[in-house]
This record gives structure tokens, C-alpha cells and sequence, in this order.
């Protein structure tokens, strides 16, 4: 089967690095699948996962947001931040969940801290969506 090169890459350093059958992700216009020979395409992401099949398998990776580049042989995810389920502190991302939602419920939906709560949320959503809790 044709594979297409993927790399993720996060401030802090490489994430992933090989070869997969499919991409597939949240852009911000909506949910991309991306086979081997895809068109062009640069897309800025949304807070969620990335599933890379391979081998038969999928591996998930959360990212926070970001940029996509797709070019026909390979596929770039440069990520605000990006974890492997496996690598994923499930009770510590419980933990932001929940600080999440006080400052959620103890300021005004007007404030920018409400706003940053709402991402601090959805960030601690999808790391416990990832690693399956």
C-alpha cells in the first residue's frame, strides 16, 4: 500500500516522524483525510486529534491547534502543542479540566479569562479523548 511521509513537529521538538497510510485531522473549515497523492494544502487546525493509520493501526496524537501542510509526498503538522495518547497524564489533564471549569463558572463570558478557560477546556477535553478517557 502507498504511504505518504508525516511529520509533527510542537515548539518543543519533534513528535512523529514516519511513514502512514492516512492522515486524518480537524481543520478549521472541517475534517480532513489525506491519502498519498493529495493536493496541495496548507490548513490551520483545530484543538483535537490526529489519527495516523499504519500497518493496519491507528495511532492518535492531540495537538492544540496549529498549521497543516500537505504537498503530495508528505505531510507536516506544526503543532502549538502535540502529545501520543500513551504519553498523556491522564490525571493531570483531569486536573486542568477541572480548574478549567471554575474559572469558566467564577468569571463573566465577556472576560478574556473566560475565553482562555474555554481553551484551557477544550485542550484538557481532547488530551483525555485521546488517551481514551
Amino acid at each position: 500500500m502507498k504511504t505518504i511521509k508525516v511529520s509533527v513537529v510542537s515548539p518543543d521538538g519533534p513528535v512523529y516522524d514516519s511513514e502512514v497510510e492516512m492522515v486524518s485531522t480537524k481543520a478549521k473549515s472541517g475534517e480532513l483525510g489525506i491519502l498519498p497523492g493529495h493536493i496541495p494544502l496548507v490548513a490551520p487546525l483545530e484543538i483535537g486529534a490526529v489519527r495516523l493509520k499504519k500497518d493496519g493501526k491507528t495511532e492518535l496524537v492531540a495537538v492544540s491547534g496549529g498549521l497543516l501542510e500537505v504537498r503530495p509526498d508528505q505531510v507536516t503538522i506544526l503543532a502549538q502543542a502535540a502529545e501520543f495518547a500513551t504519553d498523556i497524564d491522564v490525571e493531570r489533564a483531569l486536573k486542568a479540566k477541572e480548574r478549567a471549569e471554575q474559572r469558566m463558572h467564577d468569571t463573566h463570558k465577556e472576560d478574556m479569562d473566560f475565553r482562555r478557560a474555554q481553551l484551557a477546556l477544550q485542550r484538557a477535553i481532547n488530551r483525555l479523548s485521546v488517551a481514551g478517557k
